[in-house]
C-alpha cells in the first residue's frame, strides 16, 4: 500500500519507532513538521516527508525546528519536532520560554536520548528537561508504544495547554516491531489569536505566567496518578519489584519474567504516591532507568525506600547481563550457567571514511603541516582524528571548532606563539551554528584558517540535503547558499576566501601552508561531494602494479579502506635500523577511481585497473 494513502483501523506494519513517531503524527492531523537530522532520531522527518498533507523540513538548527513547531502551534495547528539529546542543548532558549506560553495547537517535542553513545559525543538524560521546563514526559518502550503514546502526546498537549516530551532512546527509534495503527484523525487549525500577555514574553509577562504554571503542574500530577500510559503488572515472585520506563521495562522482563513492575510511560511527573504503594507490596524494590538515577532520587527524597544505582551503572544500556547479576545478590539468588545471554567478541573494526571521500585528502595534508593546532567539529571529519591520520586536537560540539580556535589564538602561551591554528567544519555544520564563530573570528581580529568542508549533504546522518546543496527535504530545488559570498559577508577579506578541489592534493597543500602563515583570518572552501550522493560520479577503478610496489605505505597514509595490506616485510637499513614495509593491493570493486592515491606513490605504482588514457579527479555533477 503506498504510504501517503489513508490508513484503516487495526492495520499491522513491521516497522521502526521512528516511522511509528512519524505515522502517529500523520494519524493525529499533525499540519507542520520540523527536525535537524541527528542520529538516532534522523528517520523521524524521513518519514514524515512522505506525507504531502504534512508540511515538513530540515531546519537550519534544533532551535530553528523547534521554533518553526512553535510557530505552528501559535497559529492553532498541531506540531512536531524532533532531534537528538544533544540538539535539545541547542533549542533550549526557546524550549525554556514556550514552557510559560504553553500550547495553543498540539505541540510534541521527540526527543531521542542516545544510551551507550553509540554516534554522540556525550550521553544525556534528557528526561531533566521536563523537570528543568515544568513539561510532562511520556516513554515509549517500543514502536507500539512510539505509535500510541506520540498521539496520546497531543491530547495530553491540548488538554493542559503545554508542549510535551516524547523521550525516545536509540533502542526504541532503530529496533522494529509489529505496530498496529489506529484510524487517522483530522485537526482542524483554530488560527492565530492575539494575547501579547501570553505570547510576548518581557519580564512584566512572563511573571504573570509562573503561577498558571505551577497550577499546571499540579494537574499534570493529578493526571499521573490516573492515567493508563502508567500501570502495574503483578508478579508471581514478590522478593523484588521493579520501577522502569523506556526500553529498560524489556530487559527487566527479560531479566526478571516474574517480578511485579510498576511500568511508567507518563513518567513526568512521575506518580510518588502511586509508586509508594506498589514498593508496600514487595520485599525490594529496585528503579531501572536509563541513565540518570532520577527517579530514585525523586523517591528517596519522597521516602520511598529502593535501590537503583547502587546497584546497576549510570551509563550505558540496562541489558540483561547488566540487570540480573547485582539484582540476583540483592535477593540472595545465584547465578547458574545460562542465566546471562552469552556475549560473544566481535572483530574490532575502528570507524574510517569511505572509499574516495574528499576529506581523506583533506585529512592526509593536515597530517603533514607540522606546528599547527587544529579544532575539529562534529561530522564525518570528526574521524580525521584517528588513525592514520591523527589530525584533530579539538572536538567540543556542533559549531565549537571556529569559536574553540579563537580561544586558542587569543589565549595561546609564550610556548605556542609560533604555532599556527586551524579550524576543520563542514558545511552543515557551519550553517547549523559555526558562522557565529566565523564572525566572532573576523570581528575580534582572530589569526585564524578555516577549513570549510563543502560536501552538499549533512554526511554523517545519511547525506540528508542541507542548504548548501540546493534542495530541499522534499528533493525539490531551491536556494542554494554560496560560502564565498557569505564568508565574505562574515568579515574575511575577498583574497583570503579559496576554493580548492580537495582531490588535487599538492593544490590544497600549497593552499594550507600559505594560508597558515597569513596573520588575519582565511578560509579555505573545499568543494566536492560526499561520495554516497547522486552528485558524486565515479571513475574508472585503479589497481596496484605488484612488480613497482616498493612496499614504501605511503598509500595507507591517505586512509582509504579500499587499500588493502597483502603482505608486511622487515628489512635492515644501511645505517643498522629495522624499517617495516607495507605491499598493497587495491579492492577493485569498491574503488571510484577518485586518484588521491596516487599523488603519495612515488614509484607511481598505482595504474588504472583498465585501459583508460589518464587518471582524474572526480567532477562533480
Amino acid at each position: 500500500m503506498n504510504a501517503v494513502e489513508p490508513k484503516s483501523a487495526d492495520l499491522r506494519q513491521f516497522i521502526s519507532g521512528n516511522e511509528a513517531v512519524a505515522l502517529a503524527a500523520r494519524d493525529a492531523g499533525v499540519k507542520v513538521a520540523a527536525a535537524y537530522p541527528g542520529t538516532p532520531s534522523t528517520e523521524i522527518l524521513e518519514y514524515v516527508s512522505k506525507y504531502p498533507d504534512m508540511y515538513s523540513e530540515w531546519s537550519i538548527n534544533e532551535k530553528v525546528s523547534l521554533e518553526v513547531a512553535i510557530g505552528a502551534s501559535l497559529a492553532g495547528s498541531r506540531a512536531l519536532c524532533a532531534m537528538k539529546h544533544v540538539g535539545m542543548n541547542v533549542a533550549s532558549d526557546a524550549f525554556m520560554t514556550q514552557t510559560l506560553i504553553g500550547a495553543v495547537g498540539g505541540l510534541v517535542i521527540v526527543v531521542a536520548d542516545d544510551v551507550g553513545l553509540s554516534s554522540s559525543q556525550n550521553e544525556q538524560d534528557s528526561r531533566y528537561w521536563g523537570r528543568f521546563a515544568h513539561l510532562p514526559v511520556l516513554e515509549p518502550s517500543d514502536a507500539q508504544e512510539a505509535y500510541e503514546m506520540t498521539r496520546a502526546a497531543y491530547g495530553i498537549s491540548e488538554q493542559f495547554e503545554v508542549p510535551v516530551i516524547v523521550r525516545l532512546t536509540t533502542r526504541i527509534c532503530h529496533v522494529k516491531s509489529v505496530v498496529v495503527t489506529g484510524e487517522p484523525e483530522t485537526h482542524a487549525s483554530t488560527g492565530f489569536k492575539k494575547d501579547p500577555s501570553r505570547y510576548v514574553m518581557v519580564p512584566g509577562n512572563a511573571k504573570g505566567r509562573i503561577p498558571m504554571m505551577m497550577k499546571r503542574d499540579e494537574a499534570l500530577q493529578a493526571y499521573a496518578l490516573n492515567t493508563s500510559l502508567n500501570r502495574v503488572e503483578p508478579g508471581s515472585d514478590n522478593r523484588v519489584g521493579f520501577v522502569t520506563s523506556g526500553a529498560a521495562y524489556y530487559h527487566v522482563k527479560e531479566s526478571f519474567p516474574d517480578a511485579p513492575v510498576f511500568k511508567l510511560g507518563f513518567s513526568h511527573p512521575a506518580p510518588i504516591d502511586a509508586i509508594r504503594d506498589f514498593a508496600t507490596t514487595v520485599d525490594n524494590t529496585v528503579v531501572i532507568e536509563e541513565v540518570e538515577p532520577l527517579l530514585e532520587t525523586e523517591l528517596r527524597a519522597a521516602g520511598v525506600e529502593v535501590h537503583g544505582k547502587d546497584l546497576v551503572p549510570k551509563i550505558g544500556e540496562m541489558s540483561p547481563a547488566v540487570i540480573t547479576p547485582p539484582v540476583s545478590k540483592l535477593i540472595g539468588e545465584a547465578i547458574t550457567e545460562g542465566t546471562l545471554i552469552p556475549t560473544s567478541e566481535v572483530f574490532p573494526r575502528p570507524p574510517t571514511m569511505c572509499v574516495a571521500c574528499p576529506h581523506l585528502g583533506i585529512y592526509y595534508c593536515l597530517s603533514h603541516i607540522k606546528n599547527t593546532i587544529i579544532s575539529g567539529d562534529i561530522g564525518c571529519y570528526t574521524l580525521g582524528a584517528g588513525h592514520p591520520w591523527n589530525a584533530l586536537d579539538t572536538t567540543i560540539s556542533m559549531g565549537a571548532s571556529l569559536s574553540v580556535a579563537q580561544g586558542l589564538d587569543k589565549g595561546r602561551a609564550e610556548s605556542d606563539a609560533n604555532k599556527n591554528v586551524l579550524a576543520v567544519i563542514g558545511d552543515s555544520t557551519f550553517l547549523h551554528m559555526g558562522m557565529q564563530g566565523l564572525l566572532d573570528i573576523t570581528y575580534n581580529k582572530g589569526n585564524v584558517t578555516i577549513l570549510l568542508l563543502d560536501n552538499r549533504a549533512v554526511g554523517m546522518t545519511g547525506g540528508q540535503d542541507a542548504p548548501s546543496s540546493g534542495l530541499n527535504l522534499q528533493g525539490e530545488k531551491t536556494t542554494q547558499v554560496d560560502f564565498r559570498k557569505l564568508c565574505e559577508a562574515l568579515g574575511v577579506k575577498p583574497e583570503r576566501i579559496h576554493e580548492v578541489n580537495p582531490y588535487e592534493m599538492p593544490v590544497l597543500f600549497k593552499a594550507l601552508r600559505t594560508e597558515v602563515k597569513i596573520p588575519e583570518p582565511s578560509v579555505i572552501i573545499t568543494n566536492q561531494p560526499c561520495v554516497l550522493t547522486e552528485r558524486y560520479s565515479k571513475l574508472p577503478p585503479l589497481k596496484v602494479e605488484t612488480d613497482k610496489c616498493t612496499g614504501c605505505s605511503n598509500c595507507l597514509d591517505v586512509g582509504c579502506p579500499a587499500i588493502l595490506v597483502d603482505r608486511r616485510e622487515t628489512v635492515v637499513k644501511p645505517n643498522g635500523k629495522e624499517k617495516e614495509l607495507a605491499f598493497v593491493s587495491i579492492d577493485t570493486a569498491a574503488c571510484t577511481g577518485c586518484g588521491l592515491c596516487t599523488k603519495p606513490c612515488a614509484p607511481d605504482a598505482i595504474v588504472p585497473a583498465f585501459n583508460v588514457s589518464k587518471i582524474d579527479a572526480v567532477e562533480i555533477k
